[in-house]
């Protein structure tokens, strides 16, 4: 058995909770199933905001010095909440990569997402498929192209959108209903300099769940029938080929957009950054995505054998070596920052 952290290296840790999980887990929802893709988005906003509160508390209380890391989904959250740091340091996530959307598009999760009651939602409800897709804004293409092994599984759409900048920033100028010009007014909040495409599309996202229409189950909940409940369905849109695959490019886009690390500051420091990803992951695909190298210049990242579980079960060693390493870097590099 390993030594303790403390004990090993002097190295104690403070264990955030994610919300949706645990203790923080609504009393309505089915173990660590979301009842919603936007409780995901959620997620990440609060993450953010309680690692920095806490970054903050433990500088003011004199511990020195401060790192994140986190192991898959703890992974790339400790990532977001380093996005919003505004100094350097030390970064270890684990098993996680640079967005959500392949995770539940093409990975083994996407078997547990409830495509029936998203293709019906996005079936149902048109400001899905005529105004929230064109808020929509690439990372790059490599993030919107499925890789050759995954195709066959997936038939996902090649391209979401073929709307340019323009026509896209045109989108928030105009409205084709009434009641969507308050919800624009949301989207805008801080001003069109100051408001970042995954924001507008987040708040757009809960104006409409706030309106009556839940955006999304993820995976199967008890209560998901219950979206459907007073909604005559578009029967002949429902049924058309292509839902399956509008539905996935539109889950794709949405994820890209709100969980895509190129849309997020770039760390302060990205020497400070080792990324440490198993070669066989099933969970966390990164075949057609950009990896985190191209988004964060000067991070290192290292590759270790074995799946998503294998790794977690078993490479913990790696994990911790990972995280020595890049406090000995940051103590060399940065002997004065307090």
């Amino acid at each position: 058995m390993a030594r303790p952290m403390i004990k090993e290296a002097g190295m104690a840790s403070l264990l955030l909770e994610n919300p949706y999980y645990g203790y923080r887990k609504p009393k309505d929802q089915l173990r660590s199933c979301l009842k919603n893709v936007s409780d995901l988005f959620v997620m990440g906003g609060a993450l953010i905001l309680e690692s920095t509160v806490l970054l903050h508390w433990l500088e003011r209380e004199g511990y020195w010095p401060l790192g994140m890391t986190g192991i898959s989904m703890g992974g790339y959250m400790a990532s977001l909440a380093v996005t919003n740091w505004p100094k350097p340091i030390p970064l270890v996530p684990c098993l996680s990569w640079s967005t959500a959307s392949s995770v539940f598009t093409t990975g083994v999760l996407s078997k547990a997402v409830n495509w029936t009651e998203l293709e019906k939602q996005y079936a149902i409800n048109l400001v899905y498929e005529e105004e929230i897709i064109k808020l929509l804004e690439y990372c790059g293409a490599d993030s919107f192209k499925m890789g050759p092994g995954h195709v066959e599984n997936v038939d996902c759409l090649e391209h979401l959108l073929g709307l340019s900048r323009q026509d896209r920033a045109s989108v928030v100028q105009n409205s084709k209903a009434g009641g969507e010009a308050e919800a624009r007014q949301g989207l805008m909040i801080g001003g069109p300099e100051g408001c970042r495409a995954g924001d507008r599309v987040h708040q757009y996202l809960s104006s409409v769940n706030t309106s009556g229409t839940n955006v999304d189950t993820l995976p199967g909940s008890p209560h998901s029938n219950n979206i459907l409940h007073g909604k005559k369905m578009d029967t002949a849109k429902c049924c058309r080929p292509s839902l399956h695959r509008e539905s996935i490019s539109f889950m794709k886009g949405v994820m890209d957009e709100c969980t895509h690390m190129a849309n997020f500051s770039v760390p302060v420091d990205t020497s400070l950054i080792i990324v440490v990803q198993a070669k066989e992951d099933a969970y966390i695909p990164r075949t057609g995505v950009l990896s985190l190298q191209e988004i964060w210049p000067g991070c290192e990242v290292r590759y270790l054998n074995g799946g998503h579980i294998s790794a977690y079960l078993f490479k913990q060693n790696v994990f911790r070596q990972a995280i020595y390493d890049t406090f000995n870097k940051f103590c060399l590099k940065y002997p004065n920052l307090h």
